[in-house]
């Protein structure tokens, strides 16, 4: 595997690949759950290739930059054995060069939930990952389905943009408690981690109720509460039942699919979680 560290050296390597190219956007300090990707990607693309950034400015004042682990040789034979061949980890300049001033507006679907609690956030997430599209030029992109959120602000601002990309949403990988895989995770200590799988714990109560005949999200939110309230080192964010596609929250009578959505303090680790219910059977 290659690492490269500026836009022209990308370029310079995207004109001889040639064929499909998949690409994994990553801010590194990788697990399971990214390889998942970069293993999709090798099956379905004549190359692949990922990207390890960790960007500034979808961080927020008081968020976590200066302390998000960062561990480039261990990154780098990770993605090496799952067939990654090509790693663009730039600085910060490379990125942001001086004078740099524009940026994307994610739109509504970034405004609730993640969008509201860290504000800015989704724009210099669609704004970094616009560029990583136009650098690399993927034919199909890979991002994990544990940030719905932000796979939904992705999509929406490639048809939005006609940004000529396939983006392939991929399921969350989790630990064998459930705990879905995440690189801050690290930040968990051993009484933590213990506790940490009660997010998992919390949305399958709640999926469990849907099975057997609940609709309504005010109850299904009320379910997830619960169960997050009875585990003391868990200081819920939010919790929240939403439209799959807008993420507004939903009310009364739940008709079509809905997405269960947790943010829930543990520690200094804020981990988010989800699932995706489908619509309720038609006769």
């Amino acid at each position: 595997m290659q690492t490269v560290g500026t836009i022209a050296q990308v370029r310079a390597w995207r004109r001889s690949a040639g064929g499909s190219v998949g690409l994994v956007p990553t801010m590194g300090y990788l697990h399971e759950g990214h390889l998942s990707l970069v293993r999709r990607a090798r099956a379905e693309n004549a190359s692949v290739a990922a990207s390890l950034f960790v960007n500034p400015t979808q961080f927020g004042a008081g968020e976590d930059l200066a302390r998000y682990p960062r561990d480039l040789p261990r990154d780098q034979a990770m993605l090496a054995e799952a067939g990654c061949e090509l790693l663009f980890a730039p600085s910060a300049a490379e990125m942001y060069p001086a004078g740099a001033e524009t940026f994307v507006d994610p739109g509504s679907v970034a405004a609730p939930l993640e969008g509201e609690r860290r504000p800015g956030h989704f724009r210099g997430v669609a704004t970094v990952v616009l560029k990583l599209f136009g650098i690399f030029e993927p034919t199909r992109a890979y991002f994990g389905e544990k940030d719905a959120q932000q796979l939904a602000v992705i999509r929406r601002f490639v048809r939005d943009l006609d940004v000529p990309v396939n983006v392939v949403g991929c399921p969350t990988v989790r630990e064998p408690d459930g705990l879905a895989m995440s690189s801050r995770n690290s930040y968990l200590g051993p009484a933590e981690r213990r506790a940490a799988p009660v997010l998992y714990k919390a949305l399958q109560v709640a999926e469990t109720r849907w099975h057997t005949g609940v609709r309504r999200a005010a109850e299904l939110q009320k379910l997830m509460l619960e169960v997050l309230a009875a585990e003391p080192l868990a200081q819920v964010d939010y919790a929240a039942v939403v439209d799959p596609e807008t993420f507004v929250a939903l009310s009364g009578a739940i008709i079509g699919p809905a997405r269960l959505l947790l943010a829930v303090h543990v520690g200094r680790a804020r981990l988010i979680d989800n699932l995706l219910l489908p619509g309720p059977p038609t006769s």
